[in-house]
């Protein structure tokens, strides 16, 4: 058996640089020196504390408000003037933000504009769920005495307004009091998972949300680098960055809402749909360039299952930059392309005395 000897040796002098004991001068300014050190550590360390527990709750707060689908309409009185009863709702695409969305719909007023009020949904940072979608429009439509929408949607975004457009028709025809639907614009929309040319990082999202894992935001903003540095030839350097950037601030759609809109494309079919939008005019835009969306691919899907509704699938948006889906940064491109669209799926009325297209 050994024993551990409690007995504590006499305290050693301090020892300088040169090995010697240190003189009471060169101590003071030693602990000087470390008081100064630790001072503007703990000073450096407190800052930077507060600032990350601000940024957790500021991060917090912004996703507890963003838990419930809204509408997010542009408060214009001289539209609410000229179309009492006429909205666009704008479905945001695959990992649009409420800020983006409602930037989209803002560019996209000297179109749209001229034939309704403009809105914008704002998903559920608790997930996609198409019955709070349905709940939102026609809580927006009740309150604010709409008897007619039109749908843009912007990339799967479109696969959203059919279903939704298709929900509408079926409780307008069960004798519900619901708005019509007149016109669904399509912008680069996918008609299946198969039109989504890197379908394989789909399916690693979808079997992770469905095995019940939930990707945390820091490990999600590495991810979506990866995939747009993968998609290089699509962004600059800059957009590249920025978008991944924004994947992890607050405004940031959360990494539920992206799995549950993965899971949404990824078993979504054209096919469901066809035959059920009765009278509903559509219109289909894209670029051949997009190297997210197979262009031919959807346009073909697209005319084969709504050749009744399709009223034009020809209008491209070449010239865009990123090719797929980007009117917040081609606003001119996409007014000037809509301008030639919604003529033809929403003729004005016919002024009295004028020369105005034929009646709608």
């Amino acid at each position: 058996m050994s024993w551990v000897s409690t007995k504590q040796s006499p305290p050693r002098p301090a020892l300088d640089e040169g090995g010697g004991a240190a003189r009471p001068g060169s101590l003071l300014r030693t602990a000087d020196r470390m008081r100064r050190v630790s001072r503007r550590a703990f000073l450096t360390g407190m800052i930077g504390g507060g600032l990350l527990a601000a940024d957790m709750l500021t991060t917090r707060a912004v996703q507890n408000q963003r838990r419930q689908t809204v509408m997010l309409a542009a408060n214009d009185d001289d539209a609410k003037r000229r179309f009492p009863g006429t909205s666009w709702v704008l479905f945001p695409g695959y990992k649009t933000s409420w800020e983006e969305a409602q930037l989209i719909i803002t560019l996209l007023a000297p179109s749209l504009g001229e034939r309704g009020q403009i809105a914008a949904l704002g998903y559920s940072n608790d997930g996609l769920d198409a019955d709070q979608v349905m709940a939102a429009i026609l809580h927006h439509a009740a309150q604010n005495g709409l008897t007619e929408l039109h749908f843009y949607g912007h990339s799967f975004g479109g696969m959203l307004a059919v279903d939704v457009a298709s929900r509408l028709l079926r409780l307008g025809a069960a004798g519900s009091n619901v708005p019509r639907v007149g016109a669904i614009v399509l912008d680069s929309t996918p008609a299946s998972k198969y039109d989504v040319k890197d379908i394989t990082w789909f399916e690693g999202v979808v079997e992770l949300y469905e095995l019940g894992f939930r990707v945390p935001s820091l490990l999600r903003g590495g991810y979506e680098l990866g995939e747009r540095i993968i998609n290089k030839h699509e962004r600059t350097w800059t957009q590249v960055v920025d978008q991944a950037l924004e994947q992890l601030t607050p405004l940031a759609p959360s990494s539920v809402l992206i799995q549950t809109e993965s899971e949404y494309i990824y078993n979504w079919d054209v096919t469901r749909f066809a035959g059920e939008l009765d009278r509903v005019q559509m219109g289909f835009i894209g670029n051949p360039g997009d190297q997210t969306v197979d262009y031919e691919s959807a346009r073909s899907r697209w005319e084969q299952n709504f050749r009744d509704n399709l009223v034009s699938s020809s209008l491209q948006t070449i010239g865009a930059f990123p090719a797929h889906a980007s009117p917040e940064w081609n606003a001119s491109l996409y007014n000037s392309v809509l301008g030639t669209l919604l003529p033809q799926l929403l003729p004005l009325p016919r002024r009295l005395g004028g020369s105005g297209g034929g009646a709608g």
